[in-house]
C-alpha cells in the first residue's frame, strides 16, 4: 500500500450543463452514446447530450442511486434497499415516469440498511454493496453478486458502515472496495463464477483521512481514478498517487469516462453540474474501459431470490 503527496490541481471544469440537486453515479451510455446519472434527491434520470428526440431528464417513481446498463437495453437501478429494472421510452413517445420492474429486495429483515454503490463486474453480475443509514454508523453493511443465473450471493469481505469505491480491473480479476467511513482503499482477488474473494488487502490510504472514498474506475492501463472527498484522485497500478484535481465550483461526485473512443473523461458535482476538463489535464491520459453490461436475457421473475453465504 502507497501513498504519496501530490499538489491539487484546482480547475473551474469546462461546464457542460447544471440540472438536478444533486449527482451520483455517473455512467456512459454506448447504446445511446450519452452520460447519464439518477439524481437521488430530484428524482430524475438525466443524461447528456440527450438523445434525439429524447429529454435530457426522466422523472421516477422511486429514486436511485446506483445504476448499470443491461443486455437487453433496460437500466438496472439500486433503490433503496431494492434493486429494479426500468425500460426507457422509446424516442418521440411521450414522457411518462420510468417504474420499476422490482427484482429483488436486499436484507429485507434490516431496516437500517440501503444500497449504496455497485457497477457490472467483466462478467455481466452486478456486484454491489449496502450502508447503515442510521445514526449508530454501525458496520452492519455488506457486499454482494447478483445475476440471473445464481440469484443473490454475499461476499466474504468485511462489514462496513458505507460500501463505496466498488470497480474491477482490466482483466476482471482483481476487486476494490471501500468503506466511505474509512480510510483505506481496499482490493482483493475475484473470483465472478464462484462468487468468490481472496486475499484481501490495502490497496491506498486516502488522501485525507476522514474524507471518505466515493466513485471509483478503472482505466485501460489499469490505473484507478477515485472521488474522495469532493476531490479526483488518479492512482497507478500500484496504490501510487499520480495527481489530484479539484473543481473550484463544487465537490466532484462522480467519474466516467466516455465518447466513442473512450477517450473522454467527465466528472460530475455534488450539486448537479456536469464538466469536462481543460485539455491539459487530460494530456497522456489513456482512455477508459467500457462498462460491462449486466446479463438481463430470459425472466427476470426465474431469479433466485436467496442469499448464498
Amino acid at each position: 500500500m502507497n501513498s504519496t503527496s501530490t499538489t491539487v490541481a484546482s480547475t473551474p471544469g469546462i461546464m457542460l450543463l447544471r440540472v438536478g440537486q444533486a449527482g451520483c453515479a455517473l455512467r456512459w451510455d454506448a447504446l445511446r452514446q450519452c452520460w447519464r446519472w439518477p439524481d437521488p434527491i430530484g428524482g430524475q434520470l438525466y443524461a447528456w447530450p440527450a438523445p434525439p428526440a429524447m429529454p435530457s431528464g426522466l422523472r421516477m417513481l422511486e429514486t436511485a442511486r446506483v445504476m448499470a446498463f443491461c443486455s437487453s437495453g433496460r437500466i438496472l437501478l439500486g433503490l433503496g434497499k431494492r434493486l429494479g429494472m426500468v425500460e426507457l421510452p422509446a424516442p418521440g413517445q411521450p414522457s411518462r415516469p420510468l417504474q420499476a420492474q422490482v427484482l429483488i429486495t436486499i436484507d429485507a429483515a434490516e431496516p437500517r440498511t440501503s444500497i449504496s454503490d455497485g457497477c457490472v463486474d467483466r462478467d455481466g453480475n452486478f456486484v454491489f454493496g449496502t450502508a447503515n443509514t442510521a445514526q449508530d454508523r454501525r458496520p452492519i453493511g455488506s457486499f454482494y453478486q447478483y445475476s440471473q443465473r445464481y440469484g443473490l450471493r454475499r461476499l466474504a469481505l468485511p462489514a462496513v458502515v458505507t460500501a463505496a469505491s466498488i470497480a474491477f480491473s482490466p482483466d476482471g480479476r482483481r476487486m476494490v472496495f471501500a468503506d466511505a467511513a474509512r480510510g483505506t482503499i481496499m482490493q482483493c482477488d475475484y473470483d465472478a463464477e464462484r462468487a468468490k474473494v481472496s486475499g484481501v488487502k490495502p490497496f491506498s490510504d486516502l488522501m485525507e483521512r476522514g474524507a471518505g472514498a466515493g466513485a471509483a474506475i478503472f482505466d485501460s492501463a489499469g490505473n484507478l481514478w477515485s472521488v474522495q472527498g469532493g476531490v479526483l484522485v488518479q492512482y497507478d497500478v500500484d496504490g501510487q498517487v499520480l495527481q489530484q484535481i479539484a473543481l473550484a465550483r463544487e465537490p466532484a461526485a462522480s467519474v466516467a469516462f466516455g465518447g466513442r473512443r473512450l477517450d473522454q473523461l467527465l466528472v460530475l458535482g455534488a450539486q448537479g453540474g456536469l464538466y469536462g476538463l481543460p485539455p491539459d489535464l487530460l494530456n497522456g491520459l489513456a482512455p477508459g474501459l467500457a462498462d460491462s453490461l449486466f446479463k438481463d436475457s430470459g425472466s427476470a421473475s426465474t431469479c433466485a431470490s436467496r442469499v448464498v453465504r
